[in-house]
């Protein structure tokens, strides 16, 4: 009885299946792009800048300083960088009128009219603003790691106080309001107003800290 041969399957072609293949997925697959970190360290000043000397209430700065040592300083008492969050209300508020806590101006801010009945009937909205600002300082050998941590706190504090005025007079969080409707841009433009990122970045400088 004549044995059944096991027919061969040609392999021939399948080199050419797989760079075929190949080509399609690179064509078709879409690579994610590293786009890095947004927030960079201050950058070197100009060798040709000149110093002007600009004058300044005291009371209206709070340095923040992170040594080499990564060691937090805020207004020259050392720090936990987790307080710094409540200081910066503080700084930006200064809810019972210190005098060691930036003066507070009496300001009118626009807003849409009727878009709050917390507000006059034509929409302006009067408080107090304050001139704080507040001056982030580090140390040539401070990480990138720990400046980044010191800085996202000081800008939480300003959200949540963009927040917490936006849920009181709109309902609804400073981050919900959709730029493309006119009136809610509008808001959100004057909340910036009210509460101002002023967090002044300088350049790297010796601090030095201990060991």
């Amino acid at each position: 009885m004549a044995s059944k041969e096991t027919p061969e399957v040609n392999g021939g072609s399948l080199a050419d299946i797989a760079f075929l293949l190949l080509i399609f997925f690179l064509v078709t697959t879409t690579m994610d792009t590293d786009t890095g970190i947004t927030r960079l360290l201050p950058p070197e000043p100009d060798p040709e800048q000149q110093d002007v000397e600009v004058k300044v209430n005291k009371r209206n700065v709070l340095v923040v300083l992170l040594n080499r040592n990564d060691r937090l300083m805020v207004g020259g008492t050392e720090m936990d960088r987790l307080e710094i969050k409540a200081k910066t209300i503080e700084f930006f508020t200064n809810p019972q009128n210190k005098e060691d806590l930036p003066v507070m101006e009496t300001t009118e801010v626009q807003f849409p009219p009727g878009s709050s009945s917390l507000l006059r009937a034509d929409g302006v909205w009067t408080g107090l603003v304050s001139k704080g600002v507040i001056s982030l300082q580090n140390d040539r050998s401070t990480t990138y790691g720990k400046y980044l941590q010191v800085q996202n706190e000081l800008v939480a504090a300003v959200n949540t106080l963009r927040n917490d005025f936006c849920n009181q007079y709109f309902g609804k969080d400073y981050d919900e309001l959709n730029t493309a409707n006119p009136i809610e841009e509008e808001i959100q433009l004057g909340i910036r107003k009210i509460y101002k990122m002023n967090i002044s970045e300088s350049e790297p400088k010796s601090i030095g800290g201990r060991n």
